[in-house]
């Protein structure tokens, strides 16, 4: 009987000390979030002197890229200009500006400060959504996007 009692406490023991170790040992850690550029030189880009540039940094052998393009293509205005900046085509523009995902949506104003981004693909409506956002601050409803204010 006294070997069971003492089974028992070395059991309840090692609980204890199992769930000590557990608290102590640190949480997972979480997961970066992608750079993505605060300022673009807007000379680095095609029609700099077009009030807004929405820039899509992108890969040729990206699927969601391609899709990506295609959303922003629908913006190209008089006061949008869209440029699609493959890797394969442009390695030097995703090195300076430390584009580490594809497909990277960048809205830029007049200066060159980015207003707004996504690091994949999103929805043509938030993406349009948050063009409308940049260029006209209070007109939409929130989207799914990061606008800097």
């Amino acid at each position: 009987m006294s070997r069971f009692i003492v089974a028992i406490a070395l059991v309840v023991v090692a609980g204890i000390i199992a769930g000590a170790l557990r608290r102590r040992r640190p949480e997972a850690p979480t997961q970066s979030a992608w750079a993505v550029p605060a300022q673009l030189d807007r000379t680095d880009f095609d029609q700099p002197e077009t009030p807004w540039l929405v820039v899509v940094f992108s890969s040729t052998t990206c699927t969601s890229c391609q899709q990506a393009i295609a959303k922003a293509s629908v913006l190209a205005s008089p006061e949008v200009a869209v440029q699609d900046v493959a890797f394969q085509n442009r390695p030097d523009l995703h090195e300076r500006y430390a584009i580490e995902a594809a497909p990277t949506i960048v809205i830029a104003d007049p200066e060159g400060v980015v207003r707004a981004s996504f690091v994949s693909t999103p929805t043509a409506t938030d993406l349009w959504a948050a063009v409308a956002e940049a260029r006209y601050p209070g007109s939409t409803p929130e989207c799914d996007h990061h606008l800097d204010t």
